[in-house]
């Protein structure tokens, strides 16, 4: 038995030893050495100071910012710990009167708008954190977003097109706007502009 049980020991000594502690030092090391921003959470500063990350959204809801997918986490809004979707399916009229409710508060705060609603407006993602929305959900907001900041829907459009970002490597995804990083810009321009 003390034959068969040393080198077990051992063996587990030096595999917890290999993967518990040499293993993530590495990639831990290797991941600040080559991605040092998304390493660090890929955060956004301004003024010096921590005003988010590119990878998980806020919840934006002033008619002077561009709003972006709804969150699904629990009871607080792009909460990285809750991470998940709501699970609701397509006929669940929870789902169904979440999505009522935001076109509602979408047309509310611009009655003028007449272009559809686009789907991810209305809908949150599989992890309820997305940071990103569609140009076709930015230009949705756009004239209510000129409106609240007294710009013309041209100078927020450019804005738009400036902070869109195309398929990765030109094939992965669709286009997207990172909403924080679109209205951080936003609130650049119209200091700018007063």
């Amino acid at each position: 038995m003390k034959t068969l049980l040393r080198p077990m020991v051992s063996l587990f000594v030096v595999l917890s030893v290999i993967t518990g502690v040499i293993y993530p030092l590495v990639v831990t090391g290797i991941g600040r050495a080559a991605f040092s921003h998304e390493a660090a959470g890929s955060l956004i500063y301004k003024n010096g100071r921590a005003v988010g990350s590119s990878l998980i959204g806020q919840n934006f809801d002033e008619p002077k910012y561009f709003w972006g997918r709804l969150s699904a986490t629990a009871s607080n809004p792009n909460n990285g710990t809750a991470s998940g979707g709501s699970n609701f399916g397509p006929l669940n009229s929870a789902l169904a009167d979440e999505v009522k409710a935001r076109i509602a508060a979408l047309r509310e705060a611009d009655p003028s708008a007449q272009l559809p609603v686009p789907a991810d407006l209305v809908t949150s993602s599989a992890s309820g954190l997305d940071p990103e929305i569609s140009p076709a959900a930015a230009e949705y907001q756009v004239v209510r977003v000129a409106k609240a900041r007294g710009l013309t829907p041209d100078a927020v459009r450019d804005l738009v097109a400036r902070n869109t970002q195309g398929r990765q490597w030109g094939i992965f995804g669709e286009p997207r706007v990172n909403v924080l990083k679109l209205n951080l810009a936003l609130d650049e321009l119209a200091h700018g502009a007063v």
